[in-house]
């Protein structure tokens, strides 16, 4: 029997939680801080986060920006940026990362900037289009998804996917430092 909408929720509510187990024990191994900057999840990073018991050991802060001027007025994303490329583009989020790390004490952030529908979308920029910024003591990396389903549906594997990437990276930028100091 398939799974019920209710079911894949519910799995990646589990998902979420084991993610966000692996992100804090890389964090804390490594001592650095996380700073989230969202924008069509409304902070979901930062609660699956802060559900964690001890989070504050290692979440630093996390960046609401849902309209365009909070981008701006918040991270330091340009406005002739965000009205050239649209809020919803690689350059837009990839200045989020930047400007969450930017402003904050953190070494690490994650950026999501997408459509989550039910409206908002486009030819170019469907409902389910989601950026993503990674910002590492790597670099910076970014991608763009497009996720089916509906407004809670798009958020919440937008959540699922920041973490699960964010882990991996993490895991990669570890094993980079670890080899540096041998």
């Amino acid at each position: 029997m398939p799974d019920s909408g209710h079911d894949t929720l519910l799995n990646q509510e589990l998902s979420t939680q084991y993610l966000c187990g692996l992100l804090a024990d890389l964090l804390l191994k490594n001592q650095w801080l996380l700073a989230t900057a969202e924008s069509c999840t409304g902070g979901l990073i930062a609660a699956a986060c802060t559900d964690l018991a001890g989070s504050s050991t290692w979440f630093e802060r996390g960046f609401i920006t849902y309209s365009n001027a909070a981008k701006t007025e918040q991270l330091g994303v340009d406005a002739a940026l965000i009205a050239r490329e649209g809020a919803v583009s690689e350059s837009v989020v990839r200045a989020m990362v930047q400007g969450a790390v930017q402003h904050s004490r953190a070494q690490v952030a994650v950026a999501v900037t997408g459509v989550a529908g039910p409206s908002g979308g486009s030819r170019e920029k469907p409902v389910g289009t989601v950026w993503f910024g990674w910002a590492t003591p790597a670099g910076v990396v970014s991608e763009v998804r497009h996720f089916d389903g509906d407004r809670a549906q798009v958020r919440a594997a937008t959540v699922l996917h920041a973490l699960d990437k964010l882990v991996t990276l993490l895991q990669s930028a570890a094993l980079t430092t670890q080899r540096d100091t041998f």
